[in-house]
């Protein structure tokens, strides 16, 4: 499946540090398209590295162990493996640079098959799936709110700007295991798949992000526009965003 793919990070308007990361590869073999996103947290020392290191260990992990005619579960096996590779990684930086000590990132990921992608999240970072009919959001975020959400105690508007909004429940490196969750998603002719850190979900309402994609003629325009709206709201947090359409 051919897939063209833009992508846009942005510092924001307040924090003194990009934190956030993305990379967009391929395996030559498969032809597959692998793009991910991560939202690095640990403070001015060591967020950015651990985004950079998950980026880096997630997409050499998928390239090397994808293989040709693959179904997509086996594709969601080989993204997981991915991320416990890239947490492994985090956590032997830390081991050897104690002043890391700390620092985890969000990771969401789409790698492309025939039909469609599958996705991969760890934390709050989200995947869309938009269509001519609507937007979906594919990934569950694992974080405090979206557990209040789940129960009713608070809505998904409320989310958005809840006090303990940043408060995520899962994470690369943090811990010396975690889990990853995958979802196989069929697309068509024209599909978006849209990753994102939390800094624009928190200042873009999801019909925002639909309609300036399905109305834009300039991607990499539709992504500046997003950066643009995200800033006019605040931009208190790193903004980034890669957006993938099937062909």
């Amino acid at each position: 499946m051919k897939m063209k793919v833009w992508g846009v990070t942005d510092i924001g308007l307040v924090r003194r540090q990009n934190q956030d990361a993305y990379g967009v590869d391929s395996n030559n073999e498969t032809g597959q398209v692998i793009c991910v996103v991560c939202d690095g947290m640990g403070g001015p020392v060591g967020g950015d590295i651990a985004s950079h290191i998950a980026v880096d260990a997630f997409l050499q992990s998928v390239k090397d162990n994808l293989r040709p005619g693959m179904e997509p579960e086996q594709i969601r096996e080989v993204c997981a493996y991915a991320a416990s590779v890239a947490n492994t990684a985090i956590r032997q930086e830390v081991e050897a640079r104690t002043e890391y000590r700390g620092m985890g990132t969000t990771l969401v990921a789409a790698v492309s098959y025939n039909d469609g992608v599958v996705v991969s999240n760890v934390g709050d970072s989200r995947a869309y799936l938009i269509q001519s009919s609507g937007i979906r959001r594919v990934s569950k975020d694992h974080s405090l709110v979206e557990r209040l959400v789940d129960l009713g105690d608070i809505t998904e508007a409320e989310a958005r700007t809840h006090p303990q909004r940043n408060y995520i429940t899962r994470a690369l490196g943090p811990e010396e295991s975690t889990l990853c969750d995958g979802f196989i998603v069929p697309m068509k002719t024209g599909d978006f798949i849209l990753l994102c850190t939390d800094g624009l979900v928190e200042t873009v309402t999801d019909q925002e992000m639909y309609d300036e994609v399905r109305t834009a003629t300039d991607m990499d325009q539709c992504l500046q526009r997003l950066l643009e709206i995200s800033k006019s709201n605040g931009a208190a947090d790193n903004v980034t965003a890669v957006l993938m359409q099937k062909l």
